[in-house]
């Protein structure tokens, strides 16, 4: 493959529509600091989690790539790869909210009335200790990770496939336990008398099927237009295809399990939760939210055909993001606006910046490196690839 051009530059005309969508999220979040503060800045942390969520699904999926020896996906791994550049905008964001309007968390204001661990775990001082150790755990593993891919594409040979599966087992678990707390911390203790024992693997659910979602986009985008093309085909789309099938289905058997026993148990404190997004317009989003998740995407994804055809894929996987988010705004505004409701001009205006500059981060690292590992060893069994 000496001689073969892997490198890819967007077309400027690209560069400006995504820096102007990103400019308009920028003036709804400003805008909506000056009508509605609390909703603007609930608003900040829906889309900085979503931004970090995705980043950190680019690097799980790499690494589950790594400990489980596959070779399949190994020619489009600079994806998500690349997906990982969108970690520390959406961190920024977190952290502005964190350090700037702590009062989102009503904990903040009424500490005094916990006592024991919980008013040790929901004391400011630690919880912003927890996020340094988050997001250090996270950033450490996924430059190592990228950093021994592209020595390899350097120097070759097995060595730094192998460091980075044992640094891969690694981080399974220690992403797994940080992301579950992570999740609990920033988005759960939004409603501090409200407790679920699986809200971790929850968002685990939905971040990693809204990421396997932004693959197929990505490569679908990718292919006709850089390198890239030549390496990936039908077979890896269709496993794709599967993955998003799988966990759209997995997320929905969490999503079902948490309802079904909060209603069995009908405990007031757990109730509540449900009986705020069940009313009114949030409760027609609380439908939606299942159909766009789960229902659609598992009646179309059935057909293996159907994973096949590239624009029944990207409609699914268009669908799935958009359901990440809806299941975010469940989750994030009703408690910042007390459960009302009004037209979502800024969410939608943030929601069209933050998609842009998601894009924006990944192009700025996709576009300096080769877009396929060359020297992996396992490249020749991924372009081989049969299923």
């Amino acid at each position: 493959m000496s001689g073969y051009e892997f490198s890819y530059q967007p077309p400027r005309k690209l560069l400006r529509v995504l820096f102007a969508l990103t400019g308009i999220g920028a003036l709804s979040w400003f805008a909506g600091l000056a009508l509605a503060p609390e909703r603007a800045w609930g608003s900040l942390l829906m889309v900085s989690f979503w931004l970090l969520s995705m980043g950190l699904a680019g690097g799980l999926f790499v690494g589950l790539q790594y400990v489980c020896g596959a070779g399949w996906a190994v020619s489009f791994r600079r994806v998500p790869e690349a997906m990982i550049a969108a970690t520390p905008v959406g961190a920024a964001g977190l952290l502005a909210v964190f350090l700037f309007h702590p009062e989102l968390y009503p904990w903040i204001a009424h500490h005094g009335e916990a006592s024991g661990f919980h008013a040790f775990w929901l004391s400011r001082p630690f919880f912003l200790l927890r996020v340094v150790i988050y997001f250090v755990l996270w950033f450490g593993f996924s430059w190592y990770l990228v950093r021994n891919s592209r020595r390899q594409d350097e120097e070759g040979g097995l060595v730094y496939r192998r460091r980075n599966i044992l640094a891969s087992a690694i981080y399974m678990y220690v992403f797994a336990l940080s992301y579950w707390l992570a999740s609990v911390d920033w988005i759960m203790s939004l409603e501090p008398e409200w407790t679920s024992t699986i809200f971790g693997i929850y968002h685990y659910s939905g971040m990693f099927v809204a990421g396997v979602a932004a693959i197929i986009l990505l490569i679908l985008w990718l292919k006709p237009r850089s390198p890239l093309g030549d390496f990936v085909n039908q077979e890896h789309l269709h496993d794709l295809g599967k993955l998003l099938f799988a966990f759209s289905t997995f997320w929905m058997y969490i999503f079902f399990s948490q309802y079904m026993l909060i209603w069995y148990a009908n405990m007031t404190e757990e109730s509540m939760y449900y009986i705020l997004r069940q009313q009114g317009v949030l409760g027609v989003l609380f439908l939606i939210n299942i159909g766009l998740n789960w229902g659609v995407p598992f009646l179309i994804l059935l057909s293996s055909a159907a994973k096949r055809t590239p624009a029944v894929l990207a409609s699914m996987a268009i669908l799935v993001l958009l359901g990440r988010w809806l299941d975010l705004y469940l989750m994030v505004l009703p408690p910042a606006t007390h459960g009302k409701v009004t037209l979502p001009w800024m969410e939608f205006g943030m929601m069209l910046g933050a998609m842009a500059l998601f894009v924006l981060t990944f192009l700025a690292w996709f576009r300096r490196v080769p877009q396929v590992p060359v020297q992996d060893p396992l490249l020749a069994q991924s372009l081989s690839y049969h299923n």
